[in-house]
């Protein structure tokens, strides 16, 4: 049975609206250390913070403000030339991050680290350092930091005038996520056995972070892909009791084919803003609709007796023996 007192990482994720405003106000003085317009950029991270990644070097590059690319720092392509590269690492010790800091530094790449705890040895790895402090974490499981570093990126965007058309402001998305942290989840969703998450464009990698805090917190079983491929093979898990959730706007068709099989659609999140035809006032910024996956996912391990501050087999950082301490 789930505990009366609530989890650290519940309590985490219910700050995310007040982290995410947090943010968009510090831009000033963290603007100098991002990405320029222009700039050839390399966004990297390991875990959550490789799908933040991923859902920022989409934004950006379809933003105009420059070519992106996401990698996990551990597979990242050397020789291959960047501006700059834009790591993201919650604790500033993980190894393949710290490693490929080097590595940039010795070639003559001007780095960026966004993290939040600068007591650690990224502060000395990258060039130029990005502390969001107040967005740490007590929990292992990411969820307020990470999220909190995709609105501080969004709104450098917005303000260099290079968000995507459709994606809402900041503002508007802190908003939605009061929502999020608060509505009830529905009894089927939470009862599932399964969960297939889809994204498109900058909302994938919110779709493999939905994914992985499932697995992560509550041992879910759960698949991640872009929308369009869902009929492609990953239609075929689905039917009664199991769920497929869509992060922004619902391609055509896909509706029908869910209930076609039995299976549960969640669709409350949308790519348009709210003033735009088509956008119901009832759905969320889909950022604002992965703290609900993230609210999900604590209620599912607690209903399975797990401990979600305590998930089976992560520590809060992976660091490498006789490499970085």
């Amino acid at each position: 049975m789930p505990s009366a007192t609530p989890s650290r990482t519940s309590v985490e994720i219910a700050t995310q609206p007040a982290c995410w405003r947090q943010a968009a106000r510090s831009l000033p003085a963290h603007a100098p250390a991002l990405p320029r317009r222009g700039e050839r950029v390399a966004v990297v991270g390991c875990g959550t913070s490789w799908f933040m990644a991923q859902s920022y070097a989409e934004l950006r590059e379809s933003g105009g403000h420059g070519e992106t690319d996401a990698f996990a720092a551990s597979e990242f392509p050397v020789g291959r030339r960047y501006d700059r590269i834009l790591a993201i690492t919650r604790s500033g010790t993980t190894t393949e991050v710290l490693d490929l800091l080097g590595r940039a530094r010795a070639a003559g790449v001007p780095t960026t680290a966004i993290t939040a705890d600068p007591a650690t040895p990224v502060l000395t790895a990258a060039d130029s350092l990005v502390v969001l402090d107040y967005a740490d974490e007590e929990s292992v499981v990411q969820t307020r930091f990470a999220t909190t570093v995709l609105a501080l990126l969004r709104a450098h965007l917005e303000a260099e005038g290079a968000l995507p058309p459709g994606v809402r402001s900041v503002a508007e998305a802190a908003r939605d996520a009061e929502r999020a942290v608060s509505e009830p989840l529905a009894a089927e969703v939470c009862g599932a056995e399964q969960f297939t998450f889809l994204g498109s464009g900058w909302t994938y990698g919110l779709a493999l972070e939905a994914g992985l805090k499932m697995r992560e917190a509550a041992g879910a079983w759960t698949e991640a892909y872009p929308a369009m491929e869902y009929r492609h093979g990953p239609i075929s898990i689905t039917g009664p009791g199991r769920v497929t959730w869509m992060f922004g706007t619902l391609p055509q068709g896909l509706e029908g084919d869910v209930a076609r099989v039995g299976g549960t659609l969640v669709a409350h999140s949308q790519t348009q803003t709210q003033t735009q035809a088509g956008a119901g006032a009832g759905e969320l910024d889909p950022l604002a609709d992965l703290v609900r996956a993230q609210r999900l996912a604590v209620t599912i391990a607690e209903a399975r007796g797990y401990d979600p501050d305590r998930p089976r087999n992560l520590t809060r950082s992976v660091v490498l023996e006789g490499r970085h301490a």
